[in-house]
């Protein structure tokens, strides 16, 4: 009997030991300080915090990056630690409590443990020596199940919310920011634990197949910020003081690094292999600089033609996606400067190229009062036009004129321009659509895919025509190679065509085929016909003669295709500058894409 209940309590002191130091295992917590992508650079750092710390160590983690710790400490001290040191800015603002989940390989101290730390599965001998009468040894049952370690008792929802009011205001804005970057919460990171916050704790948990109850426990947390801080890690975000253009932002610098300056542009290249680039837009100029940064923007190769596009007063946000490209980019004006910022990805990275726009847009920060000099970097003429040295820019396959003729900016144009188009734009940055076509008169009908305002809209004539009287076109003659329409003089030669033809005026005017589909006016500014394109076939006639279809055809053809069009009131001759005004306002660049 004796010696039965020698083993049973053998056996039992074998297995409280155990369970004694895996409870003491699960009560162990380190404070996280740094991840760093490589082996060599994370024995430097631990070197220095070895330092200060003897108690630093260092561990790989899974994602291949290696973390640097303090530790291990209880949880309270490592609690008390944490707070402590943060306060005396010795550790990094962001370091967190770890509890060891996603620690492998061990490399710091040189020449420690080299196996990852798991809870000891074998029982640890009592310290002191049993001396009873001998027995024979216990012999372990090959058929018995090994003992379970007990799972950690995870927090209630009460414990946890007691748990969280030792949490200090910069714990608890860390909390939101990790629920804002898994893209959970989006409300102002201020500390405060309100509905938003607690609505995106829940999400978070149910994202994670945990109870959604609101409270995250002190495991929950330190999961959420383990995460969050190895993905930061990941992608190296750091603040890029970028003094040449006058830009500071955050930028992920384990993905793209400094390349070189061509001005208005500077140039972020991908790095080690990654799929990103970014690129800094920086030049002095006014609304009209920025408005035409936006028109050349969605020219070149690196913004796709499907995406979303809004521009107001002050910026503007493009956003392009096809089968090879996926950008975002930005740009402001303040203070006579006009800033922002491009970001060039592969499609199929979306959740994070997100994080990355939402770190780059609330980082973003303008700073001094100088923009990137023009003259930094010697350019030739060529790569001056467009300001688009280096980028490959696309062309449509023609561009003609068009003019507005409602106020919703709707465009009469040329038949020429919208033939086999793939894409029809206006102003090189609306997509239209054809809504009307009519070959005998050689007039279309684009509508924008978003209303517009135009500033000018066509009053057409309704007086008498005065044969020799003085006319002007607008037009892009020049297609896209000028911002902005030409005004060509010339006069009303006749109001039928050469052999009679009704609803056609001659003119004696000096045209460009990039013309064709622009307003003609008279000196009031009244429409009086819309230039059709010039005659390629048969009879070669003088280079100064032009034709334009009626405005009597014009408005009767849009009348029954249900258009209202504006009829011009009496007036007097304008003043030639305000005629330019009036004429080329309501002109607009129409481009035939492929």
């Amino acid at each position: 009997m004796t010696a039965f209940l020698t083993r049973i309590s053998i056996v039992l002191t074998l297995f409280m030991a155990a369970l004694s130091g895996t409870a003491h295992a699960q009560d162990q917590v380190w404070v996280q300080i740094e991840a760093l992508p490589t082996m060599a650079e994370a024995q430097d750092r631990a070197s220095a915090y070895a330092a200060v710390f003897p108690e630093t160590v260092g561990y790989r983690l899974p994602s291949g990056w290696y973390a640097l710790a303090l530790g291990p400490y209880s949880v309270a001290e490592g609690a008390a630690q944490l707070n402590a040191l943060r306060r005396e800015n010795l550790i990094p603002g962001d370091s967190f409590i770890a509890y060891g989940n996603d620690f492998r390989e061990q490399f710091w101290p040189v020449g420690g443990q080299l196996a990852p730390i798991e809870p000891s599965a074998t029982p640890v001998a009592p310290s002191e020596t049993i001396t009873e009468t001998p027995i024979d040894p216990v012999q372990p049952d090959a058929t018995a199940a090994a003992p379970v370690p007990p799972p950690l008792i995870e927090e209630s929802p009460a414990e946890a919310r007691r748990a969280e009011a030792s949490l200090t205001r910069e714990d608890r804005q860390l909390l939101q920011t990790a629920l804002q970057w898994f893209g959970h919460y989006s409300s102002t990171i201020d500390g405060d634990f309100g509905p938003g916050t607690r609505g995106s704790m829940a999400a978070w948990q149910t994202a994670m197949g945990l109870e959604e109850t609101g409270i995250l426990t002190t495991s929950q947390r330190a999961t959420l910020l383990n995460t969050y801080q190895s993905e930061l890690a990941e992608y190296g975000f750091a603040t890029v003081s970028e003094v040449e253009s006058g830009i500071d932002i955050t930028l992920p610098t384990a993905l793209v690094e400094f390349d070189h300056y061509e001005p208005p542009f500077v140039h972020f290249r991908a790095k080690n292999g990654s799929d990103v680039s970014v690129i800094l837009i920086s030049e002095p100029g006014d609304q009209a600089t920025l408005y035409g940064l936006y028109d050349i923007l969605q020219t070149l190769e690196i913004m796709p033609l499907t995406g979303e596009r809004s521009r107001n007063e002050r910026s503007f946000t493009l956003r392009g996606t096809s089968d090879t490209v996926d950008s975002t980019a930005y740009a402001e004006l303040r203070g006579g400067l006009v800033k922002g910022w491009i970001l060039v990805s592969k499609p199929g990275n979306a959740a994070r190229d997100a994080r990355i726009v939402a770190s780059m847009q609330s980082s973003f920060a303008p700073t001094g009062e100088r923009a990137l000099d023009p003259g930094m970097v010697p350019m030739d003429a060529s790569a001056k036009r467009g300001l688009l040295s280096g980028l490959e820019v696309r062309r449509p396959r023609l561009s003609r004129s068009g003019f507005y003729i409602d106020a919703t900016g709707s465009v009469l144009t040329t038949t020429d321009a919208v033939q086999t188009c793939g894409r029809v734009t206006i102003d090189r940055a609306y997509d239209a659509d054809v809504t009307l076509t009519d070959a005998a008169l050689g007039i279309a009908v684009l509508t924008p895919r978003t209303p517009l305002s135009p500033p000018s809209v066509a009053a057409f004539q309704t007086g008498a025509d005065r044969i020799g009287g003085d006319i002007a076109a607008s037009g892009y003659s020049y297609e896209d190679k000028l911002p902005s329409p030409v005004l060509s003089f010339g006069t009303l030669e006749d109001v039928s065509g050469l052999n009679g033809e009704a609803g056609v005026k001659r003119l004696t005017l000096t045209a460009l085929p990039g013309d064709a589909g622009g307003p003609v006016v008279d000196g009031s500014g009244a429409v009086i016909g819309m230039l059709l394109p010039v005659p390629t076939a048969g009879k070669q006639l003088p280079a100064d003669v032009a034709f334009a279809t009626a405005a009597t055809a014009l408005t009767a053809r849009l009348a029954s295709a249900g258009i209202a069009t504006t009829p011009s009131p009496p007036s007097g001759a304008m003043a030639p500058e305000e005629l330019s005004r009036v004429a080329n306002g309501m002109t607009v660049l129409v481009s035939c894409w492929e």
